[in-house]
């Protein structure tokens, strides 16, 4: 495919696409609208609180339609097949749209806590939601990445909103240095997560997900010893770019300073968004490179199984998503929008009906149309021979293909399994010492990724088994957790925010006997982060159970002793997370209250008091309704593999 073809196709299939991305449409027209709002300088014409509620009012009508959007087609997905859209650069299916009605869901509720927490104030207001309703997009984008050069478009048009929202605090010293220390280590993440898209894009000779993965099929059983080691070096460039995202351990040194430095707002957003997104990217990076492509179609089909290396036969006009042209040794192949030729039928002869004379007796008669009729099913079971041949042919070649791709799924199982038990435990473990909340949660945050990391190894184990309902079971409950997540964690952040404008603190110490003033405030943080650590009845349970279960269902199919060590671990980490949250609220309940504490008021009866206690009601609603949940997420995760 030339680049003109590219330009053609592009054009022809945008109308079509563009109706599957109208959510995304939408965040980006409400983007130019808030920034419009700038050009007639309002503010020199009306007073600043009508302007900074003005932008406020476009935020939350554009993300809602978007959500309203969305959710519709969430409603849908039972019906959805999988679509590539934009010629392959991105692809739409039940994950897609599962993923983005979460982020765009919150994008919602982080406007409406914004605006009753008063940051950011009237005058950066229209800056401040264009900046987060682009880095929403960019996650949207990574979500639904179906190539390299989308992937990094799409985490860096996520990250470097990012950088300048961390500042948002303008005049705050600890605000300007978390951006500064988001924007360095994010800049050298995005570096290296760039050089190995193109060692990896390099080696395989293409960028588009699926046909990488037919590619690797054929060329990992002939490739080198260094060519396996350009192969393995790519990959781990590029876990450095989602593992920065994620937080993961060695890559988190920016998250706790950031979160502390910056606005709790802002923190929560990073926590919630941002994970969100990386995690859906790690699906599609791993799913990507470990999975043969649902559509046949996409798979080359050879005759000559000796001949597993594929070779572009002009790599120069190869385009974005090349496809091998003839594999070497000459053997054919058959790639996506060919038609494979059908096997050749019995010839005339065998079919044609026997002559026989005119006159002839009715035994003569009976004799040959038995001879006839004997030959027909000679000639039908010599067919039926050929197609049942050519049928187990291409299964047997096509699950040849599937087992070039066993190591590449055992190497990133392991490693997405290492990196997730590392950073659980590291983050469990560091919280304990921190005397400000944002940094607690911070370090939760951290704590939290390792649990969701741990997903992704079924999945990728599962399929190795051939288990793919299985898998698509492992991936649907990362879904469920991550919505849970959603809500536990802006919960916490959001009564984080409304007692800094009330107390003016975020010391933990500070939080002492808080139920004496705020009891049901106290009551609802307390439901958060219990919620947090997994304890039944509330929602953090659902989520840790889904995936430890699907460690078990692994284990089980496969008996991978590392999916056992994983779970182990994460139970251990459960227990250990307890008590760092307990701590928290037995400061706000069994602590006296400080005599020199500055009296506040923060009443339940306010808009940010039913802020809190509506978001936290789905901690407790999803556990009871946990099968709609259950079965939404299973259904958006039957068109992934």
């Amino acid at each position: 495919m030339n680049f003109n073809q590219l330009v053609n196709d592009l054009f022809s299939g945008t109308k079509s696409d563009v109706n599957l991305f109208l959510p995304e449409v939408i965040l980006c027209v409400t983007m130019v609208v808030m920034l419009l709002i700038r050009l007639p300088k309002l503010e020199d014409q009306l007073p600043m609180w009508i302007v900074g509620w003005l932008v406020k009012g476009v935020a939350l009508a554009g993300t809602l339609v978007a959500f309203g959007l969305a959710a519709v087609a969430l409603y849908n997905v039972e019906n959805v097949e999988a679509t590539e859209i934009f010629t392959g650069m991105l692809v739409y299916d039940g994950f897609t749209i599962f993923m983005r009605t979460i982020l765009i869901g919150f994008a919602v509720l982080f406007v409406c806590m914004t605006c009753l927490s008063g940051i950011p104030d009237h005058e950066d207001g229209p800056d401040i939601y264009t900046l987060v309703l682009g880095a929403t997009l960019g996650m949207c984008l990574m979500v639904s990445a179906n190539h390299l050069l989308t992937i990094f478009l799409a985490v860096e048009m996520a990250s470097v909103p990012s950088y300048v929202l961390a500042g948002l605090l303008k005049g705050k010293r600890q605000s300007s240095e978390a951006a500064l220390k988001y924007s360095v280590y994010g800049a050298g993440a995005a570096g290296v997560m760039l050089y190995g898209i193109s060692l990896i894009a390099g080696i395989v000779n293409s960028a588009h997900l699926p046909t990488m993965a037919v590619l690797l099929s054929y060329q990992m059983p002939a490739m080198g010893g260094e060519e396996l080691m350009v192969l393995a070096l790519g990959g781990l460039m590029i876990a450095v770019g989602l593992a920065f995202k994620l937080s993961a351990v060695p890559f988190h040194f920016w998250c706790p300073d950031v979160f502390e430095g910056a606005s709790a707002e802002v923190a929560g957003f990073l926590s919630v968004a941002s994970k969100a997104g990386a995690l859906g990217l790690l699906v599609r990076v791993a799913i990507g490179f470990g999975a043969m492509p649902a559509d046949d179609g996409q798979i080359p089909l050879t005759s000559n199984e000796s001949a597993p290396v594929v070779a572009m036969a002009d790599p120069s006009e190869g385009g974005l998503f090349s496809v091998p042209d003839a594999p070497v040794d000459g053997a054919a192949s058959v790639t996506a929008g060919d038609e494979v030729p059908p096997e050749p039928q019995a010839t005339a002869e065998a079919k044609a009906p026997a002559e026989t004379p005119v006159k002839e007796d009715d035994a003569a008669v009976g004799h040959a149309e038995d001879e006839h009729a004997a030959d027909t099913h000679a000639a039908d079971e010599h067919a039926a021979d050929g197609h049942s041949h050519e049928a187990h042919a291409d299964s047997t070649h096509v699950a040849a293909m599937d087992d070039g791709l066993g190591h590449v799924r055992s190497f990133m199982a392991k490693l997405i399994a290492f990196l997730a038990v590392v950073t659980c435990t590291f983050g469990n473990l560091a919280a304990y010492g921190q005397t400000n909340i944002k940094r607690l949660l911070a370090y939760s945050t951290i704590a939290h990724a390792g649990y969701m990391m741990m997903a992704v190894p079924p999945v990728l184990a599962l399929m190795s088994a051939g288990d793919t309902a299985g898998a698509q079971d492992a991936v649907g409950a990362l879904m469920i957790y991550i919505a849970v997540y959603l809500f536990m964690n802006l919960g916490a952040f959001a009564v984080v925010a409304f007692l800094r404008n009330a107390m003016k603190s975020e010391e933990i110490a500070d939080y002492a006997g808080l139920i004496r003033r705020s009891p049901i405030v106290v009551i609802c943080f307390a439901l958060m982060l219990f919620s947090l650590v997994g304890l039944p009845p509330l929602a953090g349970f659902l989520g840790k159970f889904a995936v430890f279960a699907a460690l078990t269902d692994a284990y089980s199919a496969t008996g991978e002793n590392y999916l056992m060590l994983v779970l182990v671990m994460g139970g251990i980490n459960t227990a250990i997370s307890l008590f760092y949250y307990l701590r928290v609220a037995a400061t706000m309940t069994m602590s006296p209250e400080p005599e020199d504490r500055v009296p506040f008021e923060f009443s339940i009866v306010s808009m940010a008091g039913l802020f809190i206690v509506l978001i936290t009601v789905p901690t407790l609603l999803l556990f009871v309704g946990a099968g709609y949940l259950t079965d939404l997420a299973e259904l958006a995760a039957r068109t992934l593999l």
